[in-house]
């Protein structure tokens, strides 16, 4: 796949037809579905999980989604979707970018942009990363 960035953490999705809205493609909050778990796999392929995150009362949470749909996808189709953590500022924001693309095609259907920052979980206020974070989400950073 041409990717717009190097070493991409890439997961498959094959299309299923729960995905499917009433105009026959798939339906526009299926993508934010599958940015939301390419995020977790990726952060669990790093060594962080959700036990981790409770363990340390923090978490990661979205501040901001953009997305750009390029391109339809549909019922049956094989798509595989890249993230890369762009920025980690080793305070309160970590920023991700995503690429969703079409196997058969090779077409990239969507662009999307994700903006977190961390908060205390028992609290739900914003907190600094513990060292963990800045540790595996700083080291992962790829230049933009």
């Amino acid at each position: 796949m041409d990717w717009d960035l190097p070493t991409s953490f890439v997961i498959d999705i094959q299309v299923e037809a729960s995905s499917i809205d009433h105009y026959a493609h798939v339906n526009n909050a299926e993508y934010l579905r599958w940015v939301e778990r390419a995020s977790w796999a990726h952060s669990r392929h790093l060594g962080l999980s959700l036990d981790d995150y409770r363990a340390l009362d923090r978490g990661m949470v979205v501040h901001r989604h953009e997305l750009d749909y390029l391109a339809p996808a549909f019922e049956g189709d094989h798509l595989q979707l890249a993230t890369w953590i762009i920025a980690c500022d080793g305070r309160l924001t970590l920023e991700r970018r995503f690429q969703l693309c079409d196997v058969g095609t090779r077409r990239t259907l969507l662009r999307a942009h994700t903006r977190f920052a961390c908060i205390e979980l028992s609290s739900g206020r914003p907190k600094r990363m513990p060292s963990r974070f800045i540790e595996v989400y700083g080291d992962a950073v790829i230049a933009d």
